[in-house]
């Protein structure tokens, strides 16, 4: 191939990708920022307006779907027409494909709380854990501590990095960001909790849905790591959740070949919520865990990346 300008889509997309995640990766690193924030912010406004928990079940489930269509239809109605004004698509592109991605600084932040539970600094370890999820924090031992912590960075990455490099490379970067922005809704909105069990079911549901085949992939270079461990017996033990619309099968998978216990019970807003546990024959998670599970998360990212270098390769040598 003697012109680069003339490679593949596909390729074009792979490259971006990577560079993109390389930039904010870096960015990260040097000033950690959170583009969503104000995001969030309307949508809780947005829920105390419409949100009335006096209606019934359906009525409720009808007005987070209003809610989650008049947010989401004009930004993309607006989005799709600047597009047509770009003369850069590229630069566009790599901007909308930024701002979709999520923070790289989780699993940084997953070894804080790792070290502050190591020498004891539970207070340190809640306060760095209270900002990051849903559940109530206080009355958490360092066991809890290092579940939720484990299970919030895992999933963090998986949600706001791996499934969105997916949704980019499948169908674009407008339907890339549309994604992360009905995931925050889902984040802003989220049916743990009482006030929107209801209200969130809908975006709930959207999610687990665009996010199911991403979720098996990354299943599949989970088994790829572990080939030295009895994955078979693994995947025995947890694929009777490969068909359902959720995340389980992965963090299930996550507990086997780390053999240690996730899920169980947990409290927000006072009110405990009785999850599936995980791997119940495990041990109790400790700090050294939140440091095994990054690892595992990095590999698993890490062989995504060569495979699409791989990838990238063969199309380049091929077109």
């Amino acid at each position: 191939m003697n012109d680069l300008t003339q490679m593949p889509v596909f390729a074009e997309n792979i490259i971006l990708l990577l560079l993109v995640i390389l930039v904010k990766s870096l960015l990260c690193k040097v000033s950690p920022h959170e583009p969503f924030r104000f995001f969030r912010f309307y949508c809780l406004r947005l829920a105390d307006k419409v949100n009335n928990a006096d209606n019934s079940q359906q009525q409720q489930k009808v007005a987070g779907f209003i809610a989650a269509a008049i947010t989401l239809i004009p930004i993309v109605v607006i989005l799709s027409l600047f597009e047509t004004l770009v003369e850069v698509p590229l630069v566009w592109n790599s901007l909308l494909l930024y701002l979709a991605l999520g923070s790289f600084g989780v699993h940084q932040l997953a070894t804080q709380i790792a070290q502050a539970i190591a020498i004891n600094d539970k207070y340190q370890a809640k306060q760095l854990l209270a900002i990051q999820v849903l559940r109530d924090t206080e009355q958490l031992s360092p066991v809890g501590i290092s579940k939720a912590c484990i299970e919030m960075a895992f999933l963090r990455t998986i949600q706001q990095q791996f499934v969105v490099a997916i949704v980019f490379l499948a169908v674009g970067p407008l339907a890339t960001l549309s994604y992360r922005l009905l995931l925050e809704m889902h984040y802003s909105w989220n049916s743990k909790l009482q006030g929107y069990l209801h209200f969130g079911k809908v975006i709930h549901t959207i999610v687990n849905v665009i996010q199911w085949l991403p979720v098996r992939l990354f299943l599949l270079l989970q088994v790829l790591i572990t080939l030295n461990q009895p994955f078979v017996l693994y995947w025995r033990l947890v694929r009777k959740h490969f068909f359902r619309n959720n995340n389980n099968i992965v963090v299930n998978y996550l507990a086997y070949s780390l053999t240690i216990k996730l899920g169980g019970v947990a409290m927000y807003k006072l009110h405990k919520i009785r999850r599936i546990n995980f791997n119940e024959q495990g041990q109790q998670p400790q700090a050294k865990d939140i440091i095994k599970a990054c690892k595992h998360t990095i590999i698993v990212q890490t062989v995504a990346v060569s495979i699409l270098m791989t990838l990238f390769a063969i199309l380049i040598a091929s077109a």
